[in-house]
């Protein structure tokens, strides 16, 4: 589905940031930074312009391709990685910040990946995460169609547990991010760090 969505001329989601990464992005200590589920690179080319070390990590070739197209229009550079995550090898203490940007995945799997995050910041590192909860379903302005992979911040609260939850906050906003993501959207929002 992915491999088809984004090999489409158009960008799905735009080529501008996620509006909660934009307005919280001057808080991320700058370093390397890890996009998981980065798609089209929109967030990652965005984060490289601002001096961070990006690694944006994908399963579709055609959302990294465009991913590279765009960072080379923005006169930056991004590595890009193919890879499932639920393989894809974290390290541990290796990352100043990770940044998910409506990264919706089974829960098992999120929550293993989001462990994974967790034990991958360096000490002092941020997670930045914006996500769809349950409501969003009944908007119907994007997302996935399935209420098990959206997510709410309690759960996230236990998935990330070890970090310090310095924003964390549920709400409806207006999401226009490309042709998939239009209208009023139900987000759960935060920005974690690692003591």
């Amino acid at each position: 589905m992915w491999e088809e969505r984004y090999s489409a001329e158009e960008y799905a989601y735009g080529t501008e940031p996620n509006d909660f990464l934009a307005a919280m992005a001057g808080r991320l200590p700058t370093g390397r930074c890890l996009c998981v589920a980065e798609g089209e690179g929109r967030n990652a080319v965005y984060l490289a312009g601002l001096g961070h070390r990006v690694t944006a990590v994908d399963s579709a070739a055609a959302g990294l391709a465009k991913a590279r197209r765009l960072a080379a229009e923005r006169g930056v550079e991004i590595d890009c990685r193919q890879a499932d995550l639920a393989d894809f090898p974290i390290q541990p203490d290796s990352w100043d910040s990770v940044v998910s940007i409506f990264c919706h995945l089974p829960p098992v799997l999120r929550a293993d990946l989001h462990r994974r995050l967790v034990a991958g910041l360096r000490p002092g590192g941020m997670l930045l995460l914006e996500a769809y909860t349950p409501t969003q379903i009944a908007l119907g302005t994007g997302g996935p169609p399935d209420a098990a992979l959206t997510m709410t911040l309690d759960e996230l609260r236990r998935e990330l547990e070890g970090l310090e939850f310095l924003h964390a906050a549920e709400l409806e906003r207006e999401v226009i991010e490309g042709r998939y993501h239009t209208g009023r959207g139900a987000v759960v929002q935060l920005l974690a760090r690692r003591p």
